[in-house]
């Protein structure tokens, strides 16, 4: 704001000092009225249409108190700064002047004016920067409103999303031949980029896999929907699964679908999978591996050990192929597979020292998933790095 547009108020009985000051702030570009004392200068002041920028006032007047005056224009003009002008032999009034809101104080006499021009100066710059604060104020505490009313909206949409993809998940059941099937997920945030689904298709193949979508919340949450929905359509429609050539071929078919409908559909993201179907009626299981890490653990009588396979992951590279492993399952076994997320809470530093701990840890339990998550203490964990998954496909074992 300039000169020319800042109005102000000179107030002192003086007429003489009146009108020097008056002139010469004229002179220095300011728009300025004057008034003889308090009563004229309250008067002056009940037009709040055209208030000043800043007032000029003694204190030692006829006709009302310079202190009086002060407070006065405090309680009804608070937003108005003030400059006292004292004489040299009432100090004691300067201080309480300044202890009732006065922004700065000149002695009189005011000999050279330029020293009252650049208290006027000082002053206003001062109050044009709290003014700006003031401003900043408002829009920050706005922008916090609108900050904390779209953390309350993502939030409802974020446990409305978990509510979802839980009913996605497949509940846990146990086949006539003593096949168990069951599952947990920890998710880092409200939503995972883990998924587990399993099924016992026409009463003779237990098909499952678990996916790990690349990223974390929401986007990842929503590939892990999609490939739901695509999986199912492929078991509906297509049979995957359901008979002696599907358990076969079946798993490398459905990765090459995720695969094909990944790249055409530009998700942006990458999965990596484990991919497993047992015969339950031959004990024989088909798998494929699609850079999953850590590898499934297969716990027998004999001991614990990591399963074998490769496989690149899912969503990176546009035409290719998954191998098929095969192997015929013991009597008593537990299958545990799990995300990635699981050697973040391990204490080793190397991978290699993570994954040889971990097939101690699995190695020390039954295999059954609550005996895993209480071994790993994965119920426990807060503040996890990344979303921990857990599928345990277990036969005679409790």
């Amino acid at each position: 704001m300039t000169s020319a547009s800042r109005k102000l108020l000179i107030i002192d009985d003086d007429a003489l000092v009146r009108q020097s000051i008056v002139t010469y702030l004229t002179d220095s570009g300011f728009t300025v009225c004057a008034a003889a004392d308090a009563t004229s200068a309250l008067d002056l002041l009940a037009d709040t249409s055209s208030l000043p920028d800043l007032i000029i006032t003694d204190l030692r007047m006829p006709n009302g108190d310079g202190l009086q005056l002060l407070q006065t224009l405090n309680e009804r003009y608070g937003v108005i700064p003030v400059i006292v002008i004292s004489g040299a032999g009432v100090m004691n009034d300067v201080v309480s002047a300044l202890r009732l809101g006065a922004r700065d104080y000149l002695i009189k006499p005011v000999v050279d004016l330029e020293v009252l021009v650049h208290s006027i100066n000082k002053v206003l710059d001062r109050e044009d920067l709290e003014d700006e604060n003031r401003r900043y104020r408002v829009q920050l505490e706005e922008a916090n409103r609108e900050l904390k009313e779209n953390l309350r909206v993502l939030e409802r949409d974020q446990i409305a999303g978990r509510r979802v993809q839980r009913r996605l998940m497949p509940s846990g059941f146990t086949t006539e031949e003593g096949y168990t099937a069951a599952h947990t997920i920890v998710p880092s945030l409200f939503l995972s980029g883990d998924f587990v689904d399993y099924a016992h298709i026409k009463k003779r193949y237990l098909a499952f896999y678990l996916a790990d979508v690349s990223g974390h919340g929401a986007s990842s949450a929503f590939v892990t929907i999609w490939l739901k929905h695509l999986v199912s359509r492929m078991v509906r429609e297509e049979g995957l699964f359901g008979d002696e050539l599907s358990f076969a071929e079946g798993a490398d078919l459905m990765l090459r679908q995720i695969n094909r409908e990944l790249h055409e559909t530009r998700l942006s993201h990458h999965l990596t999978l484990f991919v497993g179907v047992i015969d339950t009626q031959t004990h024989k299981m088909h798998y494929v591996v699609a850079g999953h890490l850590p590898m499934p653990i297969l716990l027998t009588t004999s001991g614990a050990e990591y399963l074998m396979g490769r496989g690149k992951p899912v969503g990176i590279f546009k035409e290719i192929n998954w191998q098929v492993y095969e192997y015929q399952l013991p009597e008593q076994f537990a299958l545990v597979c799990f995300s990635d997320g699981v050697l973040e809470i391990l204490p080793p530093t190397e991978l290699q020292d993570k994954e040889a701990h971990l097939l101690k840890l699995i190695a020390s339990s039954s295999g059954s998933l609550e005996s895993v998550c209480n071994t790993l203490v994965i119920k426990e964990i807060r503040d996890n790095p990344d979303d921990i998954a857990v599928l345990s496909i277990t036969r005679g074992i409790s």
